[in-house]
């Protein structure tokens, strides 16, 4: 039997893309359903969805009344797809960049049991990224080899927002107490994955340039970034550090 699979897209202003982007899933995966979380688009991308969905029940709207970031919108999309007993929940982009195309092969391993969440990867053999200016592709692949010095989760694309996660994964991390935005998002969700013993698997997919809207990244949300993980991989790695001490206490314990 299929899993029960929900692709969730935040939107903000993507009146323009979205109608390709929805075009390209249900023609790749037609059993999917998509929950577009609106922030209360000025330019109507809400309302376009919400006439949509009458007539195709695979597509549904939630619209939130002010544009609060793209981790509370992922946030009110999972509690949303929980609440609806969905078995996989998938994160995507509406603007063009994550192609419809590569979504089979992340819900292929999703859907295998072999990992709890599955990353679409830029930078795994494979990946690839097309038309991005070099400052962009700097800042993603050094802010990656950063998370990894400083973290060491072993996931090569930790910034990737092209994912889907099992439904055991969302039930059992503390929602609510994520706050990160942008970059620091996906950081602060596989990190959580991993602390919680959750199998991480990446397989490669081809990242586009966006075509339409403009892009919502910004010096805040780099800098929370930054921040964020320098504390989070302070933690990580006293912790490891406590329990390679602890083991060795153990091992001379035994002798």
């Amino acid at each position: 039997m299929v899993s029960k699979t929900l692709v969730v897209i935040p939107t903000y202003n993507e009146r323009l893309a979205l109608p390709v982007t929805l075009s390209g899933l249900f023609e790749n995966q037609p059993e999917v359903d998509v929950l577009v979380v609106d922030d209360g688009s000025p330019d109507g991308t809400g309302e376009w969805v919400e006439e949509q969905s009458r007539t195709d029940p695979r597509l549904h709207v939630l619209h939130r009344s002010a544009k609060s970031g793209l981790g509370m919108a992922y946030i009110a999309g999972f509690e949303w797809a929980l609440e609806r007993e969905y078995d996989i929940v998938c994160e995507f982009d509406a603007d063009g960049s994550h192609r419809p195309l590569d979504l089979g092969q992340v819900l292929a391993v999703a859907r295998s049991g072999r990992a709890d969440l599955v990353i679409g990867s830029r930078w795994v053999r494979g990946g690839a990224i097309v038309d991005w200016p070099r400052s962009r592709f700097l800042l993603s692949r050094g802010a990656n080899i950063y998370v990894n010095a400083v973290m060491g989760l072993g996931v090569k694309d930790a910034t990737a927002g092209f994912r889907a996660y099992s439904r055991r994964v969302l039930e059992a991390l503390d929602l609510s107490g994520v706050q990160s935005q942008g970059y620091c998002f996906q950081i602060d969700m596989t990190y959580r994955t991993v602390e919680a013993g959750f199998h991480v698997a990446e397989v490669p997919i081809v990242f586009v340039e966006r075509e339409l809207g403009e892009s919502k990244m910004s010096g805040s949300i780099i800098s929370e970034a930054f921040t964020k993980v320098a504390g989070w991989g302070l933690v990580r790695r006293r912790r490891q550090a406590r329990d390679v001490l602890a083991r060795i206490a153990a091992r001379r314990s035994a002798t």
